[in-house]
């Protein structure tokens, strides 16, 4: 009889030891029975002696097995985000051992000088930041590199923040890859995936090209990681655990051997720190941007309404930022000034109209539209912050013949509602797109003369360390929506001109200030952690956050920044505290993460980018 270690997958749970009469490969795929749970799948982990302790069988194996690189991932993402094994291997997809066919591509872009230049540098360094204006043509520079590895019979992923794997990307990799690419990200149906991972068993997949769950795919031979735009948030995960994706890349890519290649108009300051690069500036066309300021209150102005006006004549078209759904963000009480909150989160409920009801953001709770506020019986009840559906119907009433859309994750559910709405606003279909984040995620729009930017003075405003580097990137990347051909207008409505007015067009500069900014404060220069309490009994949450703080003061191999109440106090009937805590090594922090963790009330945030 032989002894096996295996992780559960799934589960969180410590390894457990079964038994066999076989001999079994470690990274082997087997199925177990659990007192509580039967036919789990497992990883065998490696052989060991026989336990003091009864032992079952190990039920069946499969001829699946994960590869060196995933388990060498799902290693570190235990390490380092101190979490179970068999827990983060769930995540990874198994496979049969395969051997990768070559694929020879039929065309190649033509790259420019400047391109070639990039495409040179980025072939000499193991990891670098393509640092590339919005229309400086990084993709055709991505596909060049590509297709080396693809006849080398290597394999590639390129990752991409999710809302950006459109028909706009697939469009461009078919024209050279041909159908001989997968798309993966979390909308694609049960049947693709499951014919995708077929593919995967027969070493038909070289190329693929997904969000961040792609990272975890059964890739036997990856030679080249690309993450597209960067410094986009999407790449982190907002769950347990908390893993990044570009970090990830960035260590596999150490670990194996692979290239690592970062791209962005608008780079993180950690990125940009950290990695060589290649500054690629101007536009592939030639493209103009003027820039307009409304230094107004979040409203729609007789200066907006005269620069839609002038597109409208011109028979061009515009889009508008507004980083509020719904039509109002709050419902406020004018006696008493109390918002009308969600009962289960510390947070306003947003107003839809449309369905008649206020809904909360956080836990999907709605109910119906009040008449009188619940904190004084007040009726001077008055709608503030307004969201895109509001926008809509201004814009309606002000232009009634023009055909408006609106482009949020309330309307967008679907990747079939996403291709049809981006394919009619490429058709001229629609005048005027309003939308939230999801505009400036990589969309290539052919005709819009004009970007409008509203609302994102309260979000430079957050108690975030990288709330100036976000806001900035987020309105550059609205802006490089405009005029990829031509010229064109982009009109930030804000009462923070001469921040925007400096760096909206030099976004270097703001770099090397930023840095100037953080040092020895922040991200790149220290690492932080922070630790949330969730717990149904307010008094224990705060008395068990005061006391680890109070511990963790103590120690002298980090520094605690802060603790207290959450700026979203309570989420699903659970109220919040934290712990934010400063160290020049992730070490220090992994050690504290790994004791704080033994609190069941407690989750842990390493290299935390919300702090809401």
């Amino acid at each position: 009889m032989k002894y096996y270690e295996l992780a559960i997958k799934g589960l969180y749970l410590d390894n457990l030891i079964f038994q066999s009469e076989s001999e079994i490969s470690p990274l082997s795929e087997v199925i177990v029975d659990l007192k509580t749970r039967k036919n789990c799948k497992a990883i065998v982990l490696k052989q060991c002696e026989k336990p003091s302790f009864t032992t079952k069988d190990i039920k069946e194996i499969t001829p699946l097995s994960l590869s060196k690189e995933q388990f060498i991932l799902a290693e570190f993402i235990s390490y380092y985000y101190s979490t179970k094994l068999g827990f983060i291997l769930s995540f990874f997809e198994s496979s049969t051992p395969y051997k990768c066919e070559i694929f020879k591509t039929q065309n190649a872009p033509t790259l420019s000088p400047k391109q070639k230049e990039a495409f040179n540098f980025l072939k000499q360094e193991q990891n670098a930041l393509l640092f590339a204006d919005t229309g400086s043509g990084k993709t055709e520079i991505y596909i060049t590199l590509i297709k080396e590895y693809l006849e080398k019979g290597q394999q590639v992923l390129l990752l991409m923040p999710e809302i950006a794997l459109t028909p706009q990307m697939q469009k461009r990799l078919s024209l050279y890859f041909e159908e001989e690419f997968c798309m993966w990200h979390s909308k694609i149906s049960k049947k693709k995936k499951k014919e995708y991972l077929e593919k995967f068993n027969e070493g038909k997949v070289l190329l693929v090209a997904g969000a961040r769950s792609a990272l975890f795919l059964p890739f036997r031979n990856l030679g080249l990681i690309i993450v597209d735009e960067e410094h986009d948030n999407s790449y982190k995960a907002s769950n347990k655990p908390y893993y990044n994706a570009k970090d990830l890349a960035l260590f596999l890519g150490a670990k194996l051997n692979i290239k690592v290649i970062l791209g962005s108009a608008t780079p993180s300051l950690t990125s940009f720190y950290k990695q060589k690069h290649f500054r690629l500036k101007g536009t592939f066309f030639e493209s103009k941007k003027h820039f307009l300021y409304d230094e107004s209150d979040l409203s729609l102005t007789p200066m907006l309404l005269n620069e839609l006006e002038k597109s409208l004549k011109n028979q061009k078209q515009a889009i508008i930022f507004l980083p509020n759904r719904a039509n109002f963000r709050q419902i406020l009480c004018k006696d008493c000034g109390s918002s009308i909150k969600c009962p289960f989160c510390s947070i306003a409920m947003s107003l839809h109209k449309k369905k008649k009801m206020l809904k909360c953001h956080y836990c999907n709770f709605s109910a119906a539209i009040h008449s009188s506020c619940p904190s004084c019986n007040g009726t001077m009840l008055e709608a503030q912050k307004m969201g895109t559906s509001e926008l809509c119907e201004l814009l309606q009433n002000a232009f009634s013949e023009a055909k408006i859309a609106k482009f949020d994750r309330d309307e967008i559910t679907s990747i079939k509602k996403l291709n049809n709405i981006l394919k009619d606003f490429n058709d001229c279909k629609i005048d005027i797109l309003v939308g939230t984040s999801m505009l400036a995620k990589g969309h290539d729009y052919h005709s819009v003369d004009l970007s409008v930017i509203m609302g994102l003075d309260e979000f430079l405003m957050r108690p975030n360390f990288r709330a100036r580097e976000e806001c900035l990137a987020l309105a550059m990347q609205v802006a490089g929506r405009a005029g990829r051909k031509g010229e064109a207008r982009v009109l930030l409505q804000s009462k923070n001109k001469a921040f925007f007015e400096t760096y909206i067009n030099d976004y270097d500069t703001f770099l090397q200030d930023e840095l100037v900014f953080r040092k020895g404060l922040y991200p790149p220069f220290k690492r932080l952690l922070r630790l949330i309490i969730e717990d149904e009994n307010q008094a224990r949450a705060k008395k068990l956050c005061e006391n680890l703080a109070l511990k963790f003061k103590e120690l002298k191999s980090v520094e605690l920044v802060g603790y207290g109440a959450c700026g979203v106090e309570m989420i699903h009937l659970k109220f919040r505290f934290y712990i934010l805590l400063r160290s020049h090594t992730h070490k220090n922090l992994i050690k504290i993460q790994e004791y704080a963790l033994n609190f069941p009330t407690l989750s842990a945030d390493i290299d935390p980018i919300d702090f809401s």
